[in-house]
């Protein structure tokens, strides 16, 4: 059990954690404290509004209906990501479910969800001071889809509540798995956000993750960039075998070495190359044997790579 947050405690815990918050009317006051107790909170549950539009939707949780009066959920998560806060402190939201999840949600001891419940709105317990409420911009069709940022932004303000109040992921429900009479939300899983939640709380509230399919660098490590770059098949072995001998595991330095000393040898048969084919067009006009140019022109390249070799032994 826990004291809730105050209003401004909750805004700099979503804030940290990276939500985007729109702060509407007087929400810090907003609330049903006169019909009912308001905490100790034990957790918070996820709804789905069935409603289109996002002032439509603001405009909804924050006043409420003639039979449900406003608020109807400490904040509204809107498609683009942006939280709207509408009322802190007692709200309507939870109405009544099963103590069977209520204690499961306390001890944090179920699985993959908690037991599904047998009592809903009408015979349960007050879920409106045990839970903060959080609805969700949504048709509840299971069509209608629920946009990335706004899907991150539900998992950044469960992680926000958990962090601050040093929960687990199994502090957040579903209102389906509060109520035996709920469906929502509907078009992700609980486990889903749990499991994601539960990701966010492993790092610091500022972390933003990444997408392995959008980055090609995510989970890479410098381990991993150092055996593409000098442990490939492309680049090959040391020039001669006394490498091998001294440094068996071929390191960078090794391969930087070779790679230099290939490169020179290079630059010195190609300006032998050269010499020799201007003193062959020089010979040519002179009766010069054929084959004493051809030794002559092999013999130069000759040189240029014996002095190479004594450069790099040198």
């Amino acid at each position: 059990m826990a004291t809730p947050l105050s209003a401004t405690a909750v805004i700099s815990a979503l804030r940290a954690e990276g939500v985007r918050v729109v702060e509407v009317g007087n929400w810090r006051t907003h609330n049903r404290n006169t019909k009912g107790p308001w905490g100790p909170v034990n957790g918070s549950i996820v709804h789905h509004t069935v409603t289109k539009g996002t002032a439509n939707t603001a405009r909804i949780v924050r006043d409420g209906y003639p039979d449900l009066p406003g608020p109807l959920c400490h904040g509204m998560v809107a498609k683009d990501g942006r939280v709207h806060l509408v009322g802190w402190g007692r709200t309507n939201h939870a109405g009544g479910g099963d103590p069977k999840v209520l204690d499961q949600v306390v001890a944090e001891s179920y699985g993959t969800r908690p037991v599904v419940p047998s009592m809903g709105n009408a015979n349960g317990v007050d879920g409106n001071a045990r839970f903060y409420g959080w609805e969700c911009e949504n048709l509840g069709d299971g069509k209608d889809p629920w946009p990335k940022a706004q899907y991150d932004a539900i998992v950044r303000v469960q992680a926000a509540l958990c962090r601050a109040h040093k929960w687990s992921a199994k502090s957040v429900i579903g209102h389906l798995e509060w109520s035996s009479d709920k469906v929502d939300p509907r078009g992700f899983t609980m486990a889903k956000l749990r499991a994601d939640v539960a990701e966010r709380l492993k790092h610091p509230a500022s972390w933003n993750g990444s997408d392995p399919e959008e980055d090609p660098m995510a989970g890479i490590t410098k381990r991993d960039i150092f055996d593409a770059v000098w442990k490939t098949d492309a680049i090959g072995g040391p020039a001669d075998a006394a490498d091998h001998a001294t440094n068996p595991t071929w390191q960078p330095q090794s391969i930087l070495k070779d790679m230099q000393a290939r490169i020179r040898s290079m630059d010195k048969r190609l300006a032998a190359q050269t010499a020799a084919i201007t003193a062959l067009a020089g010979q040519l006009g002179t009766g010069a044997d054929a084959a004493a140019i051809v030794a002559a022109t092999e013999a130069a390249i000759d040189r240029a790579a014996a002095d190479t070799t004594a450069e790099e032994t040198g």
